[in-house]
């Protein structure tokens, strides 16, 4: 499942949004009822460090097929499918992190004096 930037996780959410999805696509979530430190929270640390290492891999690849003149469609097209992909786990993975940040103002809304 792509990512979604038009559902992104609050700051301050009760759950986490782990690097992976269930067998029909949709997202799976996570309530660290031990401050982030028990199994499946351990799984999914590696595995979105994992997912940062091939995403540096796929950058690196892409620079260097970008700098091959000589790369025909094919090998562009797949680099760019292994590029599109790491870039939705970073995204995912960014969004997750963003979800595990405090709410801002204690999860209310400032009011402005305008």
């Amino acid at each position: 499942m792509p990512y979604d930037p038009d559902n992104p996780q609050p700051p301050g959410s009760e759950l986490r949004l782990l690097p992976w999805q269930t067998w029909d696509g949709r997202p799976c979530y996570l309530h660290p009822a031990d401050n982030g430190q028990g199994y499946l929270s351990r799984k999914a640390d590696r595995m979105e460090a994992q997912q940062m290492r091939n995403a540096s891999r796929a950058y690196i690849d892409a620079e260097t097929t970008l700098r091959n003149e000589s790369a025909g469609p094919l090998l562009l097209r797949l680099t760019l499918i292994r590029t599109t992909a790491a870039l939705n786990n970073v995204l995912r993975i960014a969004d997750s992190r963003a979800g595990r940040l405090p709410a801002p103002y204690g999860g209310k809304q400032e009011e402005s004096d305008d």
